[in-house]
């Protein structure tokens, strides 16, 4: 059994707070140089380009890539050979949040009671912790600041089966053409298929952050993506929505095996600024 104390956890989160807010994974500058090179549309080339500019700046100066630096989402793969000591593991990681985003002097988003007095907790916690036990003897950490108006664009249905793939793709589109510029695209787009309604949500934020450019290991699921990438960047919304042929980074699929009445499919949208930064322990 291998002992991780809380204290370490605490830094950790505190410095992948300010590390996921300050530089943008190298999958994401890679796919936003990769658009400005091969878009057309002369102001959607322009708008890339200043977005490129913009995640240099923010790394270069250490300022945020936005002002929304977001709900802080942590993901947590704890092996099961891991034994956490000196206190409560949740509690540390919201100890690394309030004090990544004081540190940081990162901009504190979340309210208390969400309806009614909505008083801000001044330190952007609690966070949202999902955690997952696999094997081994580490502790794998990811932190994802999910800003709000690309989680607000977030989608959920529940098709019957015989629905099948021409029902998802047709979902995708239609929820990509009605948010629009709202969620800031270019977008990496996370789905979620099968489980039960609230998995398929899960697997869809977990999906945002599985990797542009990268594909599921399932042929039929990589195609899937490939046909759903190809689909939503002919709809023409374009950077910002001005038009042009980078709507998305990225469409992610994961499933998960589903009951035999049931196809839920959840869509999680990620703007741009696809924030993540992880650490193994």
């Amino acid at each position: 059994m291998r002992e991780i104390h809380v204290d370490v956890i605490q830094e950790t989160i505190a410095r992948l707070c300010v590390d996921a807010t300050h530089r943008l994974p190298v999958d994401v500058r890679e796919g936003l140089l990769g658009a400005a090179a091969t878009e057309k549309a002369p102001l959607a080339q322009k708008i890339l380009t200043d977005l490129i500019s913009n995640f240099e700046i923010a790394e270069r100066q250490m300022v945020p890539l936005c002002q929304d630096t977001g709900t802080a989402v942590v993901f947590v793969e704890l092996g099961q050979d891991v034994h956490v000591v000196g206190g409560s593991l949740e509690d540390a990681i919201n100890a690394g949040v309030a004090r990544g985003y004081q540190e940081g002097f990162l901009r504190a988003s979340i309210v208390t009671h969400p309806l009614s007095t909505r008083q801000n907790t001044k330190n952007n916690t609690p966070a949202v912790v999902h955690y997952e036990i696999v094997p081994g003897d580490r502790l794998h950490l990811t932190v994802l600041p999910k800003g709000a108006g690309c989680e607000n664009m977030s989608r959920f249905a529940n098709f019957l089966p015989r629905a099948g793939k021409d029902a998802i793709i047709e979902f995708v589109l239609r929820t990509v053409e009605e948010v629009g510029g709202n969620p800031c695209p270019p977008l990496v787009i996370g789905i979620g298929i099968g489980g039960t309604a609230e998995f398929a949500m899960g697997l869809a934020k977990k999906a945002i952050f599985r990797g542009v450019g990268s594909q599921n290991a399932d042929p039929e699921v990589a195609a899937l993506e490939r046909e759903l990438y190809t689909k939503v960047n002919a709809l023409g919304v374009g950077p910002q929505a001005v038009g042009g042929s980078t709507t998305a980074l990225a469409v992610n699929i994961l499933m998960h095996p589903t009951h035999i009445a049931s196809l839920p499919v959840g869509i999680n949208i990620q703007c741009h600024s696809a924030r993540s930064q992880e650490a193994v322990l």
